[in-house]
């Protein structure tokens, strides 16, 4: 049997305050996590609130293309 498409599917959370602010000497990267999702259940963009290593505090991790 051949798979179709898999509800459960790889997103990738990337730090917006960081890719904002990329001129900033302080922060030295930006903070990506990998989590999944149910695309039928959430169709459109995932924003979680997350810990960023770089800012030192929970900001706003959105979901990149990759």
């Amino acid at each position: 049997m051949a798979k179709g498409k898999d509800a459960r599917v790889k997103v990738f959370l990337e730090c917006t305050v960081c890719v904002r602010t990329s001129g900033n000497k302080k922060s030295t990267g930006i903070s990506r996590y990998i989590t999944q999702k149910n695309r039928h259940n959430t169709p459109s963009r995932l924003e979680l609130r997350k810990f960023c290593p770089y800012c030192y505090k929970h900001t706003l991790h959105g979901e990149i293309k990759k």
